[in-house]
C-alpha cells in the first residue's frame, strides 16, 4: 500500500526515532508498504519519520544511481544491486574529507542543494530479520545511508545548509509545509487547514 509522505514542517521529521524490537506490530507489512511508497515516488531511500512514524527504521535502494555514465562498471553493478533495510541503525564512524553532492528529499520536493558529508561510514544495524550487521560503505551508498540516517536522528538535509542558503529557500519550504506544491506522489501536509 502506498503511504502518504510527510511534508516539511511536520514535527515528526524533527524527532529522534525510538528503537524497535523484532515483535514491532506488522513490521514486514510496514516494510513492504515503505518500499512500495519509496518506489512510487522514485526515491532511493525512505525513513519511517517520512511516513509519520518516529522509529529508527529506514530503507535504501540505489538502483536508480546505477545508470550514471561517470561510474565504472563495478560501481554501477554494486549500486544496481544495493537494497537494504536498516533497523535501529547507529553510525559508529565517519571518515575522509567531506565532499559535496546535490541532495533532495521526498519530504522536501523541488528543493535540491549541495550537502557536504564524509565519504566513508561504518554502521551497525539490524536487517528485516533482526540479524545484526556491522558494515563499512563509501561513495554514493554511504551518502544515501547518511541522508536516511539523519532522518531517524531528526535532521533534514536543509539543516546542514549555510544560513544564506536557508534564507534563499525559506519561501519554498514555507510553501511545501502549506501544500502549495505539485507532486506526483501522495503527501501529507502539516499546515493545511482542516475542512469542517
Amino acid at each position: 500500500m502506498v503511504l502518504p509522505i510527510v511534508a516539511y514542517g511536520d514535527p515528526v521529521l524533527k524527532k529522534r526515532g525510538k528503537e524497535i524490537t523484532k515483535d514491532y506490530p506488522k513490521l514486514h507489512e510496514l516494510l513492504d508498504n515503505m518500499y512500495e511508497t519509496m518506489y512510487n515516488a522514485y526515491g532511493v531511500g525512505l525513513a519511517a519519520p517520512q511516513i509519520g512514524l518516529d522509529i529508527r527504521l529506514f530503507l535504501v535502494d540505489t538502483a536508480a544511481f546505477a545508470e550514471d555514465a561517470d561510474l565504472d562498471k563495478e560501481e554501477q553493478e554494486f549500486l544496481k544491486n544495493f537494497k537494504r533495510t536498516f533497523i535501529n541503525a547507529k553510525i559508529v564512524e565517519e571518515t575522509g574529507d567531506e565532499w559535496a553532492f546535490n541532495e533532495g528529499c521526498l519530504s522536501i520536493p523541488d528543493v535540491r542543494e549541495d550537502v557536504f558529508r564524509k565519504p566513508t561510514i561504518t554502521i551497525e544495524y539490524f536487517d528485516e530479520n533482526f540479524e545484526k550487521h556491522k558494515e563499512t560503505f563509501d561513495g554514493l551508498v554511504a551518502r544515501v545511508i547518511q541522508h536516511e540516517y539523519d532522518h531517524i536522528e531528526g535532521i533534514l538535509f536543509t539543516d546542514k545548509l549555510s544560513s544564506l542558503k536557508k534564507r534563499l529557500i525559506k519561501g519554498k519550504l514555507s510553501n511545501i509545509s502549506k501544500g502549495k506544491i505539485n507532486v506526483d506522489y501522495k503527501m501529507r501536509f502539516p499546515n493545511l487547514k482542516k475542512k469542517r
